[in-house]
């Protein structure tokens, strides 16, 4: 076979893996048929997605990189793609601006980097130059949906909601596109809250997901998610401990921060960054990705050998920025903290906890994506929470001291007796930086980046009993399950 029809021939079959979600057989085959033929921009742009899929950052960088090499017809995109990368999973956002940039020198008018420019300069607590790239986008596109909501989010975060809600009011009747409209309503509905317009508000909240659950791929399965709690109850009945030679001692130490979302674990990761002995390592992918592998879960988990748990210890390390002790503040971690004890016997878990009405309201109130099923739906979120409080129950019968509570209550009434009390269990000195400004920008990539950069309020504290008539369903299903409300 002639050596162009062969690297064709070894393209094709990688385009084939890669439609059936077989990634290695055709990151396999896309090196086969570029080491025959190096000038295929498309095979390295195709081998980049698919390395990046399995995780292997720097080797998709590269591969991005030669597709623009190689005379990709469009080079934003791969620059886009490159920005993430660093941003998202290599925590190089100065990296990460210098790509987007040069996505944006490329072509002006590409939409998607002027987009995530402004995400990057958010997290990096950049309004100004956050505004100006949004502003960018109207300027090409005026009715763009996610340029006026992250512009409304910052207007509600500067002081700025009343001439937000002008715009959004204005912007809403001409969204066609349903999943823009939602977007513009959830803005619309937080911006109103924030001026204490509580009727209103809810209603678009409410309207938001309302379209989000008609959007939805999935929905939440109430019965399947008591089915995983159960197993993972069953599963782990006997708390885990080290190998009898122990594991070597690694030079990082991970702190996991986990709760039900909008608990206050990007509030928790910011204080505790800031302790000279600690590293913020954000919202790491990597317990997800291990769990990914043990399929099916718990059961091939529990099955693990010693061997076994090494490497993926290992693994998991390899992943983990900084050096010393470093926060993994991925909130759904609490499914896995039987897992995580298995392969950290050392580890110290923080758990965040709120009043649980504020949680389900925050969480109804944010937009989330395909990931948070039962986030659009207040009783479904309600089922949720009292698995998660189950399951919690559960996993602190098992380690106990290990599992260190942190009450946003608690913390934003006294920061010194919380953050105190969190020091004294992970055996750390006090540092008074915990609750002074940061040394340095913080890169924070939550829907909580712009609260978290404001001084410490009372500002949320029993939110919900404003909204008491809309959480009536809600608090009579937690009250059927044993879970009482705090005035």
């Amino acid at each position: 076979m002639p050596q162009d029809c062969q690297a064709l021939h070894l393209l094709t079959t990688a385009v084939a893996h890669l439609r059936a979600g077989e990634v290695a057989q055709a990151i396999d085959a896309f090196e086969a048929s570029l080491a025959i033929d190096p000038g295929q921009p498309d095979a390295w742009f195709n081998l980049a997605w698919a390395q990046r899929a399995s995780r292997q950052f720097d080797a998709a960088l590269d591969s991005y990189a030669r597709a623009i090499a190689a005379g990709d017809p469009h080079p934003e995109q791969a620059l886009l793609n490159r920005a993430t990368i660093l941003s998202d999973h290599l925590f190089r956002p100065a990296a990460a601006m210098a790509e987007l940039e040069q996505a944006l020198r490329a072509n002006p008018g590409f939409l998607p980097a002027w987009l995530n420019l402004g995400n990057l300069h958010e997290d990096l607590g950049d309004p100004a130059a956050a505004r100006k790239a949004y502003g960018a986008v109207l300027t090409r596109a005026p009715g763009n949906a996610r340029a006026h909501a992250r512009l409304a989010a910052i207007e509600v975060a500067t002081g700025a909601a009343v001439p937000a809600i002008a715009r959004l009011k204005a912007v809403v009747p001409q969204a066609t596109d349903a999943a823009d409209r939602a977007e513009l309503l959830f803005a619309l509905g937080n911006a109103l809250d924030a001026m204490g317009e509580t009727t209103d508000a809810f209603q678009a909240i409410e309207a938001a997901n309302w379209i989000a659950r008609a959007l939805a791929p999935h929905r939440y399965d109430a019965l399947a998610h008591e089915r995983r709690v159960d197993a993972l109850i069953a599963g782990y009945r006997v708390r885990a401990e080290a190998s009898p030679a122990g594991f070597p001692a690694p030079e990082q130490t991970p702190i996991f921060i986990c709760g039900m979302f909008r608990s206050g674990s990007t509030l928790a990761e910011k204080i505790l960054g800031q302790h000279r002995a600690i590293t913020p390592g954000g919202e790491l992918e990597a317990i997800p990705a291990i769990v990914q592998t043990l399929q099916p879960y718990p059961a091939a988990a529990l099955a693990l050998s010693p061997d076994a748990i090494a490497e993926l210890r290992a693994r998991y390390l390899a992943d983990l920025p900084g050096e010393g002790w470093v926060t993994d503040k991925r909130c759904d971690n609490f499914l896995h903290i039987g897992l995580i004890k298995t392969l950290f016997p050392e580890a110290r878990i923080i758990h965040t906890r709120r009043n649980v009405l504020d949680t389900l309201l925050s969480t109804y109130f944010l937009q989330f994506g395909d990931g948070v099923v039962y986030g659009s739906d207040l009783l479904e979120a309600t089922h949720y929470y009292v698995q998660y409080a189950r399951l919690m129950a559960h996993w602190r019968a098992l380690y106990g001291a290990d599992i260190i509570d942190l009450d946003y209550d608690a913390l934003v009434v006294d920061p010194h007796a919380a953050v105190s009390a969190v020091l004294d269990a992970l055996e750390l000195p006090w540092d008074a930086a915990c609750l002074g400004e940061p040394n340095a920008p913080l890169a924070v990539r939550t829907a909580s980046a712009w609260q978290v950069r404001r001084p410490i309020h009372r500002h949320s504290l029993h939110r919900w009993q404003r909204y008491r008539a809309q959480l009536g369903d809600a608090i009579a299903l937690l009250e059927r399950h044993g879970i009482g409300i705090t005035p």
